[in-house]
This record gives structure tokens, C-alpha cells and sequence, in this order.
């Protein structure tokens, strides 16, 4: 009898180790964290949406992984550095976060990947866009999921010089950003025959662009491009028209414009402007299938960013089945793994640098009597393959292979 209950412990205790060496969960809870900005100025391209869309992948994927439940955290950054990487680092030492999501804007993503990188833990953002996320700032717990400043200089600017917009001067937001943007649009325009003729730099979100739109204007450029997100790149745009700069021969270039910017200005104000997106709603069957859920819950479409969201939580949770554990790096290797295809991704692929590549499209906005429905923004221009929109690896990046 003492030999069949030692017998049948041992067993239960090799089941017990067996099934532990399988699925390694910290604190057995996984953990998810939407750092956002849920009233500033990028609350309506983020926020309510972002963690909206955390929460239907947590609830697509069954609430569980690997037998522990998943949970979600959220906070305002208020767009400050020191406040989002204040949150993240008490996220990764008390609240026992794993994972980290969105994140708006770069000089707050920055900080926070560096507060990742100290801490060993994961970090995924989708509305930071500087390139040097994965350059020379690149980081082994640093995902860069929807987009970067190289992609939408790519895909917009090439484009506009080839319709004959080959001089441009900038109007810059004042951070790590815009400034990437003004640095990667540059490059573009030069490297396809066209000219810089000059920049002016405004503060984020300043209140008034006049002076600065009056300064394009004096450059003769025949592009002005906006080097910014919201709510500066919708300013100057109703500015521009307000000021006559349409009438008067120039043209604006938004190398970062999302949907909700364009649902803001109205089709009358942004038509015929090109932009780069990562995401469109009304692509094809998959991303209206799942937009159409989205939007019974937040009564609009999704932006880039949003649905970006949804995806990396997605793959992440399918990472730490597969692999058996939430360990960051093995996590972080099994996405590498794998092809990333769904409603959001084509041909999409997570790099050694942190980089989620992944096709790009070229759309215009369409004129308001092409609109046959609400949100009926986007005429598809063209479909930019990954590679091409994104680029080599940066060699700064210490991850990349020499």
C-alpha cells in the first residue's frame, strides 16, 4: 500500500513538473498594459480605442492562455515622458505588467522602451514613429508594430514628387517625431530628383499656425509638408485653405494623417490629399469584418494605431501558447517565428530589430461626392509591399547582424 501512494505521488509530482516545464507563467497571470492618452490631443486616434481594442483581442482569445487569466491595466500618460515612464516602470516592478501597449507619442515611447529595456520586460508600441525606435535606439524588449517615419515618407512623398511635386518645405512639429519625419521625407524627396527648399519647426500642438503657414507659403514650395500628427496636421491643413495656399498653386502633403483626422476635417477640406496608412477599414472582407465589431462598440472606425493594437495582442497571446511561457525573449523569438497574416497584416514579419514589417497602403481621399456612406473615405491608390516601404535594417541597431 506505502509503495502504490509513493508511486502514485511521484507520478503526480512528474505530472506536476512535466506540466510546469510545459507552460511557465510569472505570477500566474498574464498581464496587459494600454498606456494612453485618454483626453489629449491624440485621445481620439488612441484611447478609448486602443483599450477597447486590447480588450476584444483579451475576449477573442478566451480571457485565458495556457490556463491563467489575462488581464488588463490602463493608464493616461498625459503625453509626458516623465509620467509614461513613471507609470511603465511602477507597471513592470509592483503591478507585475508583461506587456505594454501603444504608447503615443515618440518622446514618450522612447522613454518608456528605455524604462522596458532596464526592466527586461516587453514593450509594443503602435502610435511611436520615429525609425530610430528600431535604429540606433533598437531594443530586445522593443516592438514596433503599425509604422514608422521611413514607411510614410516612402510611401507619400516618392509618390508626390513623381506627380510633380518635387519642391517641398516643411512644416515640423518640434519633437522626436516630427523631426524623423522631416528627416525621412527629406531623404525621399532628394533621392527622387526633388529639392528641400527650407523648414519651419512649431511647438507640439501649439494653439496657432498662422505664422508658420504664412512662412511655407513665402518659401514658393510647391509642396508644404506636414511633418506632424494630430492635432497639428489637421490645424494646418483647414489653416492652409483658410489662408488660400490650394488657390494659390501649393499643395499639402500629410505624411501622417489617420482616418479620424480626415473625419475631422471633413472630405471638403482633405480631399485629393495622398497619405500612407498601414490599416484601411473598407480594404476587403477581413478588415471590414472586424471594423464592423469595432464600430458597435465605439460608434467609429478604427484608426491604424487601433487596429494595430488588436493584432500585436493577438500575436502575442498566440506566442505564449505556443511557446509555454511568458518569458520576453522567448516570447518575443516565437513571434519572429512565424509569419504575421490577419485582418490588420499582409505579408507581415517581426525583425531581428524590433521592426513588425508589413504591406503599406497609398490612398487618397476622395472628393465628397465619391462618398456613398459614412467613413467612405479612401480611394486605394496603391499597395506598397514591407520591404519596400520600410527599408534594410538600420545598421545602427546593435541587434542587427553585421
Amino acid at each position: 500500500m506505502r509503495a502504490r501512494i509513493f508511486g502514485a505521488a511521484v507520478l503526480g509530482l512528474a505530472a506536476f513538473s512535466f506540466h510546469a516545464a510545459q507552460a511557465q507563467i510569472s505570477d500566474n497571470v498574464v498581464r496587459i498594459g494600454v498606456l494612453t492618452d485618454m483626453s489629449g490631443p491624440a485621445s481620439d486616434a488612441t484611447g478609448q480605442g486602443s483599450v477597447a481594442a486590447a480588450r476584444m483581442a483579451i475576449e477573442d482569445f478566451g480571457g485565458k492562455v495556457l490556463g491563467v487569466p489575462i488581464e488588463l491595466v490602463v493608464a493616461d500618460s498625459q503625453l509626458k515622458p516623465d509620467i509614461g515612464a513613471g507609470i511603465a516602470r511602477k507597471w513592470y516592478d509592483s503591478d507585475k505588467v508583461d506587456l505594454i501597449v501603444d504608447v503615443p507619442v515618440s518622446a514618450v515611447g522612447l522613454a518608456v522602451q528605455r524604462v522596458a529595456h532596464e526592466k527586461q520586460k516587453l514593450f509594443i508600441t503602435h502610435s511611436t514613429g520615429t525609425a530610430d525606435f528600431h535604429g540606433k535606439f533598437c531594443s530586445p524588449y522593443a516592438i514596433q508594430w503599425v509604422f514608422d517615419t521611413h514607411a510614410l515618407a516612402v510611401g507619400t512623398a516618392q509618390e508626390v514628387v513623381k506627380h510633380g511635386g518635387d519642391s517641398w518645405f516643411f512644416l515640423t512639429a518640434d519633437y522626436a517625431f516630427g523631426h524623423a519625419l522631416e528627416r525621412d521625407a527629406s531623404q525621399v524627396v532628394v533621392a527622387n530628383g526633388g529639392k528641400v527648399v527650407g523648414a519651419t519647426r512649431h511647438p507640439y500642438a501649439t494653439p496657432d499656425l498662422s505664422a508658420f503657414i504664412l512662412q511655407a507659403q513665402a518659401s514658393k514650395a510647391k509642396i508644404i509638408g506636414i511633418a506632424s500628427g494630430p492635432p497639428d496636421n489637421v490645424n494646418a491643413i483647414k489653416l492652409g485653405g483658410e489662408f488660400g495656399v490650394f488657390q494659390h498653386g501649393q499643395q499639402m502633403a500629410g505624411l501622417l494623417v489617420l482616418i479620424t483626422d480626415v473625419h475631422a476635417l471633413g472630405l471638403k477640406a482633405a480631399q485629393g490629399l495622398y497619405l500612407t496608412t498601414s490599416f484601411y477599414w473598407d480594404m476587403d472582407e477581413q478588415t471590414r469584418a472586424w471594423s464592423k465589431r469595432y464600430y458597435e462598440k465605439m460608434h467609429k472606425m478604427p484608426t491604424m494605431w487601433q487596429a494595430g493594437v488588436y493584432s500585436s495582442v493577438m500575436q502575442y497571446l498566440a506566442a505564449i501558447k505556443s511557446s509555454g511561457t511568458d518569458a520576453p525573449l522567448k516570447v518575443a523569438a516565437e513571434m519572429r517565428a512565424h509569419p504575421i497574416e490577419d485582418f490588420f497584416s499582409r505579408h507581415g514579419k517581426l525583425r531581428e530589430d524590433g521592426l513588425m514589417v508589413h504591406d503599406l497602403l497609398l490612398v487618397q481621399v476622395k472628393k465628397p461626392d465619391e462618398s456613398h456612406a459614412p467613413w467612405d473615405y479612401y480611394k486605394i491608390v496603391a499597395h506598397i509591399p514591407g520591404d519596400q516601404a520600410f527599408g534594410p535594417p538600420d545598421p545602427a541597431c546593435s541587434l542587427v547582424k553585421k
